[in-house]
């Protein structure tokens, strides 16, 4: 079997979406999975880029430069990561250096967890097949919560899984916490 040259994304666990303004509901186990891909990465070698979204300007709402809320959790932090790049879009490409550090380590394929599903992850993951990167998409290490706008309202549930779909039609390999560990180990 042929070794991919593999970097884990970890996007966006930041304190907002603990203890801010948009508490991450669905799934309930994604942080722990999280924490869990993090250290199988450390144990096989693997890059763990931790990406920092930040809203610049002092009226900002949410993940507000300097804030607790903008803040990496701190169970993240403990744990062996190779660089943090901070972003002020959706996407973890668009002007921060992520294409560089992979580029520079050889990456032929991004493994996507964090926050959130719709946003966050799943720009980056199509952004990253855009890119012509192999793309693996954690189904219980990603996690949203209920949506209500304008437009409409979502359950978080819903959501998630209707991003999943999309994800696995096109752009990306969706798979448990568990079966990318299983596939890691056995590379």
């Amino acid at each position: 079997m042929k070794i991919m040259k593999r970097a884990l994304l970890v996007i966006d666990v930041q304190n907002e979406y603990f203890t801010g303004k948009l508490p991450i509901t669905y799934p309930s186990n994604s942080f722990q999975n999280i924490l869990k891909v993090i250290e199988s990465a450390n144990k096989n070698k693997i890059p763990v880029i931790l990406v920092q979204h930040s809203n610049p300007g002092k009226d900002a709402s949410t993940f507000k430069k300097g804030s607790y809320e903008n803040e990496i959790h701190e169970e993240v932090l403990k744990r062996h990561y190779d660089i943090i790049i901070e972003k002020n879009l959706p996407c973890s490409f668009t002007k921060t250096k992520l294409e560089s550090f992979l580029k520079e380590n050889n990456t032929e394929t991004v493994t996507i967890c964090g926050y959130m599903t719709q946003m966050c992850c799943d720009t980056t993951a199509r952004q990253a097949m855009h890119m012509g990167f192999n793309v693996e998409f954690l189904s219980d290490a990603t996690g949203t919560l209920d949506i209500s706008n304008s437009a409409g309202e979502i359950s978080a549930e819903e959501l998630h899984k209707a991003i999943l779909i999309t994800q696995q039609m096109k752009f990306s390999q969706v798979m448990t916490t568990d079966d990318w560990i299983k596939k890691i180990e056995n590379e």
